[in-house]
């Protein structure tokens, strides 16, 4: 029976849109985003890197952009979090622990807050027992010490709780740790749809 749910953020309740970035930093200059780009995202996300010096290193390829374009390029990853998404997850915190797990970085949760604004984004915060943003932690997912780190800080019992992530590997690196898991599709699948895909039956409520 299932008692704590732990939640991806992205593209499970903020969806995103990751073909406006890449169009947005293409404009910059930038159209192939290689090993070198991918290592500065990766220590962004572990906090190994501060917002200016993760913007500096992108810089040198694009086509002389400043960083704010680079940061606004960036930020167009950033799309809607429709409201009933929210509603949904205030009603599952009555029954379950939550937790947020989530591989992000500051720029991109600093413009979510903007535009969500103050009241919905401490309503959404408030559902969730702790949240554990990557950049904060200094692990990723699929990295077993960003699991661990819940496991070992809140006495979570893996098999008996949900972890739900839009990214298979992050799901299968979790399962491999004996947490039952959902691999969201995004596009196709919608958190709200939990109970009647049958992820969590309604009699564990």
């Amino acid at each position: 029976m299932v008692n704590t749910i732990i939640f991806d953020f992205g593209d499970v309740f903020l969806n995103k849109n990751g073909e406006a970035k890449e169009k947005a930093l293409a404009k910059l200059g930038l159209h192939d985003w290689n090993d070198d780009l991918e290592k500065l995202e990766k220590k962004l996300e572990t906090g190994k890197l501060d917002e200016e010096g993760f913007l500096k290193g992108i810089q040198p390829y694009t086509d002389n952009a400043s960083l704010d374009q680079i940061r606004d390029a960036w930020n167009m990853g950033i799309a809607d979090f429709p409201l009933y998404r929210l509603e949904f997850l205030q009603k599952l915190a009555a029954n379950y622990r939550l937790f947020l797990l989530s591989n992000t970085d500051p720029i991109h949760m600093e413009k979510f807050e903007q535009d969500a604004g103050a009241s919905f984004y401490s309503d959404f915060y408030q559902c969730f027992e702790r949240i554990y943003f990557s950049h904060e932690i200094g692990y990723r997912k699929p990295a077993a010490e960003a699991f661990n780190y819940l496991i070992n800080n809140h006495d979570i019992q893996p098999k008996r709780t949900l972890f739900v992530d839009d990214k298979k590997f992050n799901t299968d690196a979790a399962e491999a740790l004996g947490f039952q898991v959902w691999n969201l599709q995004a596009g196709e699948e919608d958190v709200v749809d939990m109970f009647e895909k049958k992820i969590i039956t309604q009699e564990e409520m």
